[in-house]
This record gives structure tokens, C-alpha cells and sequence, in this order.
């Protein structure tokens, strides 16, 4: 979709990444994620990956007590991707099920991040990225999940919920483990969505006491 349909559908960028989107300054996700500037609005998501995939994971009805009454609502799961490299996540709540929906996928496309894909199983030789580079680990709540690289043509070795995650991403090919209560799908969508974007973290150098730069990973 380029800039004009935008523009013709009404969408006019209130921030400075928007503008920048719209007038083709930034014409890919990850120059937008690298320019250091905040993603405040999902439509520019819309226009630097189309055909944006999501996936509902969970949805969960969750009452609060109010001085008015007991109050009801619905939580909604959702991670969105590309299946090349991007995804998000996000929870939302509202009083209806499609709102709700719809809420959480635009918060999780103003949460995307880039996953670093490669080949980074010692036991495959593949020049194609359809796994990760390192080994990852993300926790949510009680819930820890472990994303270990592996051979092409392995396949994905996870629960269904890990599985949706690391599909919508690209992830195609690894081995994962998880500990904890790995029944509360949230917590178990979470991790692993954390266990990529710390994936996703840059190297930075820092100096050892010999004075040599050593690589070091953020997590």
C-alpha cells in the first residue's frame, strides 16, 4: 500500500515517524525501528508490512468489583507477524470479545520488533534464515520459555501457543523448552514473545581489564 492510499484513506500522521512513513523518508520496518523514534501509530505498521498476519491466543473474561457493581470484561492474547523476521504482541480488554480484539492488535503492532533470523544450529549448514542465530530465553509470571536454534527440516518442537508465536515471526525450525505453569496461556505467549525480542537486543562492545573490547549481549 503505498503512501497515497494512505492519504486517500484518511490516515494523517500526528508523529514525526508517521510523517516521515508517509512522505517515503522511511519506506521499511526495520529503518523505522532503528531510527530511534517512538511507533505510536499502527497505520504506518500497516503501510511498511503489508499483509500483517495475527493470531488470537487467548481470550479470557475477567471481572472487577466497582463501587458501581461488578464489572466484566474480555482479555484478548494477540501476537501479529510478517512470518519474515517481524512480530508483536499485545493484551487488550474491553467490555465486547471483536473490541477487544481489536484493541490488543493495535497495541501489538506499536510493540513490534525485528527477530535476528539465521541458521544458528551447529548441525546445519544452511545459508537460508529460518531459524534463530542464539539461543533465547524470555519469562513471564511463573512461566519460562527457552528457544534453542536447530536444523532445518527439524520443524518447530512446541506447545501450540509457543508454536503460533515463533510461526508468525518466521521461526521456522527450533527447539524449545518450557517451565512453569506453562498452562496459563498468557504468561506462556508472553515468554516466549520476550524470549525474542531479547533475541532481538544489539551486541555493544565493553572492555575487559586488558583493555580489549569483548562482545556483550543485552538482555
Amino acid at each position: 500500500m503505498s503512501a497515497n492510499d494512505y492519504n486517500d484513506s484518511g490516515w494523517e500522521p500526528v508523529t514525526r515517524l508517521g510523517r516521515m512513513v508517509q512522505e517515503g523518508e522511511i519506506d521499511d520496518m526495520e529503518t523505522a525501528l532503528n531510527s530511534g523514534l517512538p511507533l505510536k501509530e499502527p497505520e504506518l505498521v500497516d503501510q511498511l508490512l503489508p499483509g500483517l498476519e495475527d493470531e488470537v491466543l487467548d481470550i479470557n473474561m475477567v471481572q472487577r468489583m466497582t463501587d458501581s457493581g461488578r464489572r466484566v470484561k474480555f482479555r484478548c492474547v494477540v501476537a501479529v507477524g510478517n512470518r519474515d523476521g517481524f512480530i508483536g504482541y499485545a493484551e487488550g480488554r474491553d467490555d465486547q470479545v471483536g473490541s477487544a480484539i481489536q484493541k490488543a492488535i493495535g497495541i501489538a503492532k506499536l510493540n513490534m520488533i525485528q527477530v535476528p533470523r539465521g541458521s544458528g544450529s551447529w548441525e546445519d549448514r544452511s545459508d537460508r534464515p529460518h531459524s534463530l542465530t542464539r539461543r533465547t530465553t524470555g519469562k513471564a509470571g511463573s512461566v519460562e520459555v527457552e528457544v534453542i536454534p536447530a536444523p532445518e527440516g527439524l520443524g518447530l518442537a512446541a506447545s501450540d501457543t509457543v508454536r503460533h508465536v515463533l510461526e508468525l515471526a518466521g521461526i521456522e525450525n527450533a527447539w524449545t523448552k518450557s517451565h512453569g505453569n506453562t498452562r496459563t496461556t498468557v504468561n506462556l505467549a508472553k515468554a516466549t514473545f520476550n524470549a525474542l525480542e531479547n533475541a532481538s537486543q544489539s551486541r555493544r562492545p565493553r572492555r575487559n581489564r586488558g583493555g580489549r573490547e569483548e562482545a556483550e549481549v543485552s538482555e
